[in-house]
């Protein structure tokens, strides 16, 4: 007998937890039909000698919903091992939509998450109005990547509620009834499950909190209690954490409480973004004792965080620490190349500077760090490698060496802003934690202020391999298996006979994320940052070979990932 696909040689890590061992994986059509010694051949036979064969990693916090109409190989995370997504995070999703909210929900996008509201419209064939039709339409789209979602609350009290759904008004009963038919028609038709957003970060537009930000725990246990009916999906919130809080976090610890009440009545998982942060620097710590006494009665909650710190990207190619000058943002006119022009003109250069240096921007320089200058990003750093630092060593002012550096790249150096997960410590000290899961990489979010879709590749490269904080077995786990067990994503996530071939084959020694970089590919022209990796040799999706050494192969084998399956 001859397999579709065999891997040979490699070091087998299960997405289990199990150690690894050296062996084989057998594909025939989509699945995987041994793991193990391999006797027959392959039609293809990848080698694996000194590689690491791993179940696809499964991200759980992405905002592709719009990118994927256009892209559909879901760039940055098909060049980290990603072959699993969820969409509908943090209650902005694009269903459901009557075509009279196509315009707000694009512009509710854009303010939330920073994905452009023009390319949003002019890249999405809207032609869904209730969740399980948008379900059918991204069935119908070309996907490189397994791609599931869950229904947001933005978009349900848009439909429910109109214009009432910003207020902070109780919904009424016939409101609340509403909903849960919209979610009850999302569930069945197999969203992945609902979410929320809570935090006061979240607005539209206008300025207000986004629709849900002032939903009552009634609303919300109403609407949780649709998964409970059908068993199946997850509840996810980007919550209040902190935010108008008093010493004692009493808002916290009842935000807490409303989410593990969740988890009790319906028994299904219930998973929020945290993160540390200088200004409130012990909210996480006591998040995570919350989470522990609500564990004791019976309220299970999966926190998720990074694996670094989640910063804002500046260069001369895009937005620069200095646009708050009215030079500076002139500059931003101009191409890459014009821009490089003016730092090269001696008198522009001058008066750059002197304006920076009069009016700086309000900013830490000890804060914002130099992520590099060519090669890799370096997101573990020291006091050293802050832009203040770098500025004393040289005798010059901090605009003077964001101007330096970026002439000596010709324009490829980044400078980074962790404003949350601001220590690495409290990163590990949350990593740590038996509770937490990794996410909050935002795939195809903040396109032109964030990337942290390299996270599993940092996660690996940094925790995994260089301070061995983790192992590979317990780091590969985290990535895929843990993940798909919380969004309900069945045969994902294993290496397994019977389960789908989402495979990687990657050498952990060579792991590495080369610096981002600013391109204009978008729907009108819009620009975001992309990051590639290194490291990588092969990525499969459902039997087929999707990514070769960085490169895409051609193949679009990716499978639409409903709750119903």
């Amino acid at each position: 007998m001859t397999h579709d696909l065999v891997i040979t040689g490699g070091m087998i890590v299960d997405g289990t937890g199990a150690s690894p061992f050296p062996g084989d994986v057998a594909i025939d059509g989509d699945r995987i039909v041994a793991v193990g010694k391999v006797e027959a051949g392959g039609a293809r036979t990848i080698k694996a000698d000194g590689r690491i064969v791993s179940p696809g990693f499964v991200d759980g916090h992405t905002h592709l919903d719009a990118q994927l109409a256009w892209d559909p190989i879901g760039s940055s995370s098909c060049w980290h091992g990603v072959t699993s997504v969820v969409l509908g995070n943090c209650g902005v999703t694009f269903a459901p939509c009557r075509p009279a909210d196509r315009q707000y929900l694009a512009e509710l996008m854009e303010s939330v998450e920073d994905i452009p509201a023009e390319s949003i419209m002019k890249g999405l064939s809207w032609d869904w109005e209730t969740y399980g039709e948008y379900l059918d339409a991204l069935d119908r789209m070309p996907r490189g990547i397994n791609v599931g979602g869950m229904v947001g609350h933005c978009a349900v009290r848009q439909w429910a509620m109109g214009e009432r759904g910003l207020e902070r008004e109780p919904a009424t009963d016939d409101d609340i009834n509403a909903m849960v038919e919209i979610v009850d028609e999302a569930i069945e038709r197999g969203a992945l499950g609902f979410s929320t957003s809570r935090t006061l970060l979240h607005r539209v537009p206008d300025g207000r909190p986004v629709p849900g930000t002032w939903a009552e725990p009634k609303e919300l246990l109403a609407i949780a209690d649709v998964l409970g009916k059908y068993g199946r999906g997850t509840f996810e919130i980007a919550p209040r954490l902190g935010e108008r809080d008093t010493d004692s976090l009493e808002g916290t610890r009842a935000e807490v409480a409303w989410m593990a009440e969740v988890n009790r009545r319906t028994g299904r998982p219930v998973t929020f973004g945290l993160a540390h942060s200088f200004s409130r620097p012990d909210v996480y710590a006591r998040v995570l004792d919350f989470v522990d006494e609500e564990a004791l009665t019976g309220g299970i909650l999966r926190p998720q965080t990074t694996a670094r710190g989640i910063g804002l990207l500046f260069g001369i190619a895009h937005r620069t620490l200095f646009d708050g000058c009215p030079s500076w943002r002139a500059l931003r006119e101009l191409s890459l190349d014009g821009r490089l022009a003016a730092l090269d003109d001696p008198e522009l250069r001058a008066r750059l500077i002197a304006d920076a240096d009069a009016r700086p921007p309000g900013l830490d320089m000890n804060l914002v760090f130099v992520l590099g200058t060519d090669g890799d990003a370096q997101y573990d750093y020291s006091p050293a490698d802050s832009v203040a630092a770098h500025a004393a060593a040289a005798g010059e002012t901090p605009a003077a060496t964001f101007v330096r550096l970026s002439r000596e790249t010709r324009g490829r150096a980044l400078f980074n802003f962790p404003f949350l997960n601001q220590t690495m410590d409290a990163v590990g000290a949350m990593l740590h934690h038996p509770s937490i899961m990794i996410g909050l990489a935002d795939a195809g979010a903040h396109v032109g202020m964030i990337m942290d879709a390299s996270l599993p590749t940092f996660f690996l490269a940094h925790w995994v391999r260089d301070r061995g904080d983790f192992t590979i077995e317990d780091g590969i786990r985290r990535l895929t298996s843990d993940t798909a067990a919380v969004f309900g994503i069945p045969n994902r996530g294993v290496l397994a006979e019977g389960a789908f071939a989402d495979v990687n084959v990657f050498d952990l020694d060579a792991l590495a994320c080369p610096l981002p970089e600013y391109v204009y590919d978008f729907p009108g022209g819009a620009g975001r940052f992309l990051q590639r990796a290194r490291g990588f040799d092969t990525t499969v999706v459902n039997g087929q070979v999707f990514m070769e050494q960085g490169e895409h192969t051609g193949a679009l084998a990716g499978n639409l990932l409903r709750s119903s399956d």
